[in-house]
């Protein structure tokens, strides 16, 4: 009958023949570009995965128990324009030491108290609590500084007749953070107003500030020893 069952054939030399082979030079063609475009990707992906995938590793010395004193400290409830004035501030933590660290938990404040505070002539106690990661974030090896952050935030402002929670998504949720850099020369660590995630909880305060009120808190604390840190 001409033909194999299941299978067409042309005959060779004839205008289908020829038009079926270039159908198929170009589906070669285009199965080769796929093939090289996917190598690509895959070359450019291998390429980029490091800046996401691979954490930097950190060098501290010398590590260990560590303190931090600060002079003024600001807080400042963003959303109602109302900011408390704190003569003091002090720190106690720690931070690992040696090389090869993550940056996660590279160091921990097991204690931080704001002293002296008051607003209007009215004396606050700003109080926070629990155990705060210390986590280092980028080094800039020009400035020798380290972009960080606080974790694990959690505590309390009170005055006479208002109240308030600080914390971050939810009353109880202990993730407040707060943003800092830390200067390798001289071993200050500078707490940022933006880049945090503060809020108030649970406000009694007659409406001078209410629920879910954006709050920061900034200052500079001098650690003792100073610690250096580095990366890679």
């Amino acid at each position: 009958m001409g033909y194999t069952q299941g299978v067409i054939r042309a005959a060779p030399g004839s205008e289908h023949d020829r038009h079926g082979k270039g159908v198929r030079a170009i589906l070669n063609r285009f199965g080769k570009a796929l093939i090289t475009s996917a190598a690509t990707a895959a070359v450019i992906g291998m390429a980029a995965a490091p800046a996401f995938a691979t954490a930097a590793t950190w060098t501290v010395k010398p590590g260990g128990a560590t303190t931090g004193k600060a002079g003024t400290t600001v807080v400042t409830d963003v959303t109602a324009n109302q900011s408390v004035t704190c003569t003091s501030s002090s720190t106690k933590g720690s931070f690992k030491k040696g090389s090869g660290l993550a940056g996660a938990g590279i160091g921990t404040v097991t204690s931080l108290t704001l002293s002296g505070c008051s607003v209007l002539g009215m004396s606050i106690s700003v109080t926070l609590t629990g155990t705060m990661p210390v986590n280092a974030l980028a080094f800039n090896s020009t400035k020798k500084t380290v972009a960080v952050s606080i974790t694990k935030i959690h505590g309390s402002l009170s005055t006479s007749g208002c109240s308030a929670t600080i914390d971050g998504t939810g009353a109880a949720a202990h993730n407040g953070m707060v943003k800092a850099t830390y200067m390798d020369t001289g071993g200050k660590l500078h707490v940022l107003k933006t880049g945090g995630n503060l809020h108030l909880y649970k406000v009694n305060c007659f409406g001078v500030i209410n629920n879910r009120d954006s709050v920061n808190f900034t200052t500079t604390y001098t650690l003792t020893p100073k610690q250096v840190i580095t990366s890679p």
